[in-house]
Formats: C-alpha cells, sequence, structure tokens
C-alpha cells in the first residue's frame, strides 16, 4: 500500500465556548474540494484523551485494508 496522509487540526477552547464548528476544506491537486468532518470533545484532560485515542482507533475500523 501506498504512504498516505492524515489531515488533522487541534485547537483548545474553554468549555461551551464553540458556537459552531463547520467542515474543514481541503484542495486536491487535481483542482476537486474534499471536506474534514471535525468533532468536538469536552471534558477534562483525561477524558478528551480517552475519547481521541477510541476517534482515531475507530476511524482506522473504517480502513481495514490500511
Amino acid at each position: 500500500m501506498a504512504n498516505l496522509t492524515l489531515i488533522y487540526g487541534m485547537r483548545l477552547l474553554p468549555e461551551g465556548e464553540a458556537a459552531e464548528v463547520g467542515d474543514a476544506l481541503v484542495t486536491l491537486k487535481n483542482g476537486h474540494q474534499a471536506r474534514v468532518t471535525m468533532h468536538i470533545l469536552e471534558g477534562s484532560r483525561e477524558q478528551i484523551e480517552k475519547q481521541l485515542r477510541q476517534s482515531i482507533e475507530a476511524f482506522f475500523d473504517f480502513y481495514p485494508e490500511i
């Protein structure tokens, strides 16, 4: 399998401050655009880290061929 690119972003804000989160756009070399779904995790540092690990594991479960 070819090498892959993972597009990822993070920002911490005080809980409850985010009013709306939209998809991020990625422009591909062929001129097409792809959307990256953004997610919100709230809680203590430990809770966020646990949720993030679970999300990453679930993400790769969608792509068993990787």
